[in-house]
């Protein structure tokens, strides 16, 4: 819930200051013509800003150290391992790094297949063993030779369009009654209108994070296939495994949490980003 909370927050401040800049600008999104131009144009913008700038993100929000010359002979391993499954995948050489985390993880992102970044947490190269590391890589490349960062970007602009849409088209709703019902027949005034559409970006959000994470779980068991291509399906099986009995993944942003090879657990599956480990080892096992 906090990852969704601060992802909502992130979306209704990008909502807010372009609402105040097309007021600004004088822009008409009172049609449904100028409301659906509105909402497409912020609802996409901002996914693609963070996709574009997901590599610098990620790097400076987990500390990533990129491995750009192997130090030892531990960071010589993961660099071809990660090289030898990128040419598996028909991608482009990741950037490798490690960052210091001593819950097992891994996340991949970057803006498209040929500019990414995989990176693993110094508490999984420690708790898995190198067969289990290497399917976790494996797991990651695959999120990169899927293309997942940009599906997920582009699944991120629709939902975004349609929580931006929505809201004003309800508020405007909302505003026509309360006009006819007047005796001044004002409506709502500007502040009052603004308060009414950012709850309802906040509701609709919810509502919408859901779909996400839908998208999102999918999208994890194709990973986890891929993972299986490149390393060997035992291998992905007994790493799920390991992560299953070790601790809940926690410490990570909601900006690559839903990259990562384990995710949040919660009370409700609607809300994961990530199926639960015992689903993704009985789906491996039953292809």
């Amino acid at each position: 819930m906090t990852r969704i909370f601060l992802l909502i927050i992130t979306n209704l401040a990008v909502l807010l200051v372009a609402s105040i800049v097309m007021s600004l600008l004088g822009v008409n999104t009172k049609s449904m013509g100028g409301l659906l131009v509105f909402a497409a144009i912020f609802g996409f913008s901002g996914s693609f800003i963070s996709l574009f700038m997901s590599k610098w993100m990620a790097k400076r929000a987990m500390g990533c150290q990129v491995i750009d010359v192997p130090q030892n002979g531990q960071e010589r391993w993961l660099v071809d391992t990660v090289a030898r499954q990128a040419q598996q995948a028909g991608i482009a050489m990741p950037e490798v790094a490690v960052y210091d985390s001593p819950e097992m993880n891994a996340f991949a992102t970057g803006p498209s297949k040929n500019n990414s970044l995989v990176a693993v947490s110094t508490g999984l190269l420690y708790g898995m063993s190198p067969d289990e590391v290497e399917a976790v890589l494996a797991h990651e490349v695959s999120h990169v030779a899927n293309g997942d960062m940009v599906t997920l970007t582009l699944i991120q602009g629709v939902v975004n369009t349609f929580v931006i849409f929505a809201a004003r088209l309800v508020a405007q709703a909302i505003n026509t009654f309360v006009s006819s019902n007047d005796e001044d027949g004002e409506g709502l005034g500007t502040i009052a209108y603004m308060a009414v559409v950012f709850v309802l970006d906040i509701i609709f959000g919810i509502l919408a994070s859901f779909v996400v994470a839908y998208f999102s779980r999918i999208r994890e068991y194709r990973a986890d296939e891929g993972g299986a291509r490149l390393a060997g399906k035992e291998k992905m099986i007994a790493a799920l495994e390991r992560l299953r009995m070790g601790p809940e993944a926690g410490s990570m942003p909601a900006s690559m949490s839903a990259f990562g090879i384990n995710g949040k657990r919660s009370i409700a599956e609607l809300m994961m980003s990530h199926p639960p480990l015992e689903k993704r080892i009985e789906a491996l096992r039953h292809q």
